[in-house]
């Protein structure tokens, strides 16, 4: 066996999402041979445990065609960062992917679908972690059976404390609502609510993540605007119900984040309470805030409708009770929080690839 021979036999093996072999997309940062043993260290576009596997699969196979069983083989697979992050290594450095999860108005399920969305990140594999941007109406504490638990606060090395996020379900997680009282409104003006907002991204310690999903507050005020101007945001993913009066503040989130000063690609739209499905007829779709509405908007707006969420009551009583439904394998939506999952990270892996 030589270095060149390996590097021949995994030339084989394509990137399933640049559809070019990983050699030659430079993806083998180390091929070395010791004994019968082969080390390899491997560049993977997708974190996702079937990406993962399906390469591991396919370079097994290749190598196996090549040099037959008669070798170990000590395969490492490093995540690739996004490319929108080159040019930021000073704000969540060893954040590799930003997704903003906003709405056009209060009330469509905007911090249901980004909670859900972080525990189905964190179930293909990846390390996730979610900031409750939404300062004066946190929920996420709630979604997280976490309303009582305090941060604690740590000294590092270079001598600055840091706030050290929640850890629940495998998730990281930090909310201003941490650090007020459960009935008592936080009355800040724009300014004061945007740098507690910039607290939550550069003084905490949120060490190395895949994700990190942030649950905007409704609307296009400040604390969006700060978000954006504070970390390099990969992708935007908007939330909103079928109706009319919902989709007209929607196009208007839409052409925030498109706009030229602020430039955040938007990844796609989550149509939220699609249909409303009894749990005793699950086949049964009743269409209560109209049919369809987020699916237009995305083909006008020509960008990805990721899901149809429906109004199950199992969502909203997993969301109460502080267990997410995306961590039950028998609730009839963990399939599309799935999916949409997978969905997200097949449109940042497409980003990637156009801004490479």
């Amino acid at each position: 066996m030589t270095k060149e021979q390996i590097l021949e036999a995994l030339g084989k093996v394509e990137d399933p999402v640049q559809k070019k072999d990983i050699v030659s997309l430079n993806r083998v940062l180390r091929a070395d041979i010791i004994g019968n043993k082969i080390i390899l260290d491997i560049e993977i576009s997708s974190p996702t445990m079937h990406g993962k596997k399906k390469l591991e699969q396919e370079i097994n196979d290749a190598l196996h065609a090549r040099f037959g069983t008669d070798f170990q083989l000590a395969l490492h697979l490093v995540v690739q960062a996004s490319s929108s992050r080159a040019d930021n290594h000073q704000v969540l450095p060893g954040v590799k992917n930003i997704i903003a999860v906003g709405s056009g108005k209060g009330g469509v399920g905007k911090s249901t679908v980004a909670s859900n969305l972080a525990i189905a990140l964190m179930k293909t594999g990846a390390k996730v972690g979610l900031i409750d941007a939404d300062i004066y109406g946190p929920s996420v504490p709630t979604m997280f059976d976490a309303q009582f638990v305090r941060p604690n606060v740590i000294q590092k090395a270079d001598g600055k404390t840091y706030i050290e996020p929640v850890d629940n379900y495998g998730v990281k997680l930090l909310s201003i609502g941490f650090f007020s009282d459960q009935n008592q409104a936080v009355v800040w003006r724009g300014p004061m609510a945007a740098k507690a907002l910039s607290q939550m991204f550069v003084d905490a310690d949120w060490g190395e993540l895949d994700y990190l999903v942030i649950d905007l507050p409704p609307g296009t005020g400040d604390i969006p605007l700060t978000m954006v101007q504070t970390v390099p945001v990969s992708g935007a993913v908007i939330v909103s119900t079928p109706q009319e009066v919902a989709l007209a503040d929607v196009r208007k989130a839409v052409s925030m984040f498109t706009n030229p000063n602020i430039h955040v690609p938007v990844l796609g739209l989550v149509e939220n309470m699609a249909w409303f499905t009894p749990a005793e007829l699950p086949e049964n779709k009743y269409f209560i805030f109209g049919r369809d509405g987020v699916r237009k908007l995305a083909e006008e707006a020509n960008v990805p409708l990721l899901a149809q969420i429906p109004l199950v009551q199992s969502v909203c009583e997993s969301g109460d009770k502080g267990t997410p439904a995306a961590l039950q394998e028998t609730n009839p939506v963990t399939p599309i929080f799935k999916s949409l999952a997978d969905k997200v990270i097949e449109q940042l892996e497409i980003l990637s690839v156009k801004q490479a």
